[in-house]
């Protein structure tokens, strides 16, 4: 997306809000010439299918979402200021420790601050922060590969910039949307694949989801978290679009 991977100009928050990736995705589409598409995500990424689907249903033939992230409030403060915390308290204190106490009853807030202020150290510094206290949290059982790749300061900056953007603008989208918009996902199948012990998005949301939106089948993994690289993951997403595709055929 905007200012993500190999995106220019790097980590660039510019234009860059949840309704221009919408019509970057329809942009993507119209230009490679395709009618109809099935559409995946997760995390983040579930948040943009949901988005995206809700305003072209007519172009989504099915959702495949992984980790759901309704992007409200409370979801955003579950991790970034209450909640996570309690499950991971030695892995917080690291999330914390760039913020000024006097600060930290809005850590979003004082991070997006952090990240798009003047100052390169506590750009840098914070950065490292965001993207390793998410990456240590992700998965059941981490592997020591993934806490190497998050804190690399390239990867890292964008990670945290374009994140703390997002959620310190509430998703750019109004309270509750994504559910409040959930009618107009009737008939398009899908299937929603959520780990159990997801510590980054609690399984609330994507039950949430699937009453509010009772074509897609839910899929709990029993021993996973938040990362689509865990085996019981991986192994129910390749499942469920290989359902999926050989339905619509």
């Amino acid at each position: 997306q905007r200012g993500a991977g190999k995106s220019t100009p790097h980590a660039s928050l510019d234009a860059n809000t949840t309704r221009h990736l919408v019509e970057d995705l329809e942009k993507i589409r119209v230009a490679l010439e395709i009618d109809q598409w099935m559409v995946f995500g997760g995390s983040w990424g579930s948040t943009l299918g949901l988005a995206y689907a809700q305003g072209f249903p007519q172009r989504v033939l099915a959702l495949v979402l992984r980790g759901i992230f309704l992007c409200r409030d409370q979801d955003i403060e579950w991790f970034y200021q209450h909640g996570a915390s309690r499950i991971f308290p030695e892995y917080w204190q690291n999330f914390i420790a760039p913020i000024p106490v006097e600060e930290r009853a809005d850590l979003v807030t004082a991070y997006y601050q952090y990240l798009t202020g003047e100052d390169e150290v506590m750009r840098m510094r914070t950065a490292e922060a965001w993207s390793t206290w998410e990456s240590r949290t992700a998965a059941l059982r981490p592997k020591t590969s993934d806490s190497e790749h998050f804190p690399n300061p390239h990867f890292a900056l964008s990670l945290a910039r374009i994140e703390a953007h997002y959620f310190f603008h509430h998703g750019f989208m109004r309270s509750n949307q994504l559910l409040d918009n959930a009618h107009k996902l009737k008939g398009i199948p899908g299937a929603i694949v959520h780990g159990r012990y997801d510590c980054i998005c609690p399984i609330e949301q994507a039950f949430s989801l699937h009453e509010a939106w009772p074509d897609a089948s839910l899929h709990v993994i029993p021993d996973a978290g938040h990362a689509a690289t865990e085996p019981g993951n991986a192994a129910a997403l390749v499942e469920a679009t290989d359902r999926l595709a050989e339905s619509l055929k």
